[in-house]
């Protein structure tokens, strides 16, 4: 099974049916198909480990009884399997009861289908669009350690699926500060507005070769966290987490800015955070009541920089993608913000990123900041990283690869100033000197070349 066919098999078959409108629903389509093929397979799995295991889905609605086909078996198809899955299978598993004490792995599938759509409607397209996810066995490893390609593949495509690419970073990105931050097993990671998962599974990547024993499973199994506000990503998520075997993805489907910061208690709070917050959105008044009057903000980033400041644990890490706005930003929340950043957290280094990271999604320029809670900062280093050799432009053909970052890599082992051309590479500025620029952060950026007009 090759990734390409097989995102192009769904792609060709959806093409042909009237209801999926572009790619972004193509996407949505596939992926609570998806979920339910997974959520099947891990479920095979947990009979086997527990004799006593009930399952959250009644029975006739399990993937194995109406989506599964066998050879020569009669399975539902055309008008009988849009009516089965509009009028039963959506209806009853959007009413499912929850209780608090019910395991994640059973609340998570109302929580996945509250908004989920069914877009087909042609019943046997949508057959044969089940025909090719069933195929796939999540219970082989081959399998499932080539779906894990395709998924990715699945999430590159929402790059360029309308607005549903706010909600996918970059996996060089993801990668580069997971390796940075270096998680242990036994430590708790979070991301408070998670989108498709990607910084939990570039986590669980490096977790993963932690893992000796049952108890290190067991911690592997609880070590990530992630709070999504939109369905259609909380879906991706989770889908993603069942993928890379945690059984109770703790991803949560809500708002994080919601919650008043001052009732975070230490129960709240992360060994490590790492965040790509979805910038240029503005709260409402209600929402920005949940902060003290100072670090009220109008921009979405800055108020989660307040809640990581509040979540972070003694000595916990961070890595966060933030604007150019933020850096250079005088506004009397931004000051704040910065002010009770550089007082109170060790702002160590911000690595400036080279435009279009996040192209075609966005075109602002975007830094990634570093800090711990283990004192107030003493010092910053910047370090500014060019576009590669070869490239004007990353895009969706040509994007950012781990490799790129090789040199922020090397340089962050063996810090030293660098000048290139007469402007700041890398350079390191003390904290009074930070202070003294207005908490003004727009240093060792990009220099602008200005064109003599004759």
């Amino acid at each position: 099974m090759a990734t390409h066919s097989f995102v192009k098999r769904i792609q060709d078959i959806t093409r042909k049916d009237a209801g999926v409108n572009g790619d972004a629903q193509r996407i949505e389509q596939m992926s609570w198909l998806l979920f339910l093929k997974i959520y099947d397979s891990r479920e095979e799995v947990w009979e086997i480990e527990d004799d006593n295991y009930e399952s959250i889905i009644p029975e006739d609605l399990k993937w194995r009884n109406w989506a599964h086909s066998e050879k020569g078996k009669q399975v539902l198809t055309g008008d009988e399997l849009l009516e089965f899955v509009n009028n039963k299978l959506f209806k009853e598993l959007k009413e499912i009861q929850i209780t608090p004490q019910m395991p994640i792995r059973k609340q998570i599938v109302k929580s996945a289908f509250e908004d989920a759509n069914n877009y087909m409607k042609d019943g046997i397209l949508l057959r044969q669009v089940i025909n090719v996810i069933d195929e796939v066995d999540f219970n082989s490893p081959e399998d499932r350690h080539l779906f894990n390609d395709i998924y990715e593949t699945i999430l590159k495509d929402i790059q360029s699926a309308g607005n549903a690419g706010e909600f996918y970073t970059q996996r060089a990105a993801t990668d580069f500060i997971a390796e940075m931050l270096q998680p242990k097993l036994g430590e708790r990671i979070a991301d408070f507005a998670c989108g498709t998962g990607g910084f939990l599974t570039s986590t669980l990547n490096i977790l993963s070769e932690q893992r000796k024993t049952a108890k290190d499973t067991e911690l592997y199994n609880q070590s990530v966290y992630g709070i999504e506000k939109k369905a259609f990503p909380h879906l991706l998520a989770v889908t993603n987490l069942f993928l890379h075997e945690i059984d109770d993805p703790e991803i949560i489907h809500g708002n994080t800015l919601e919650m008043n910061v001052r009732d975070y208690t230490e129960k709240d709070q992360f060994d490590i955070i790492m965040m790509n917050p979805p910038f240029g959105g503005s709260e409402l008044d209600i929402i920005k009541n949940n902060f003290p009057t100072d670090l009220r903000s109008s921009e979405t980033a800055d108020l989660f920089m307040s809640v990581i400041m509040y979540r972070l644990k003694k000595n916990g890490r961070v890595a966060i993608v933030l604007p150019d706005g933020f850096l250079f930003g005088a506004d009397n929340a931004k000051v704040a913000i910065k002010k009770k950043l550089i007082e109170t957290m060790n702002l160590h280094t911000i690595i400036r990123l080279p435009h279009s990271v996040f192209a075609p999604y966005t075109s602002i320029t975007t830094n990634i900041l570093f800090f711990d809670n283990t004192q107030p900062t003493k010092e910053t280093w910047f370090y500014r990283l060019d576009m590669p050799e070869g490239y004007k432009n990353f895009s969706k053909t040509k994007p950012m690869k781990l490799e790129h970052f090789n040199e922020v890599i090397d340089w962050w082992h063996n810090r030293q100033a660098i000048e290139v051309e007469g402007f700041d590479k890398a350079r390191c500025y003390t904290a009074q000197e930070i202070i003294e620029r207005q908490y003004n952060l727009d240093l060792c950026g990009f220099p602008h070349e200005e064109e003599e007009i004759l």
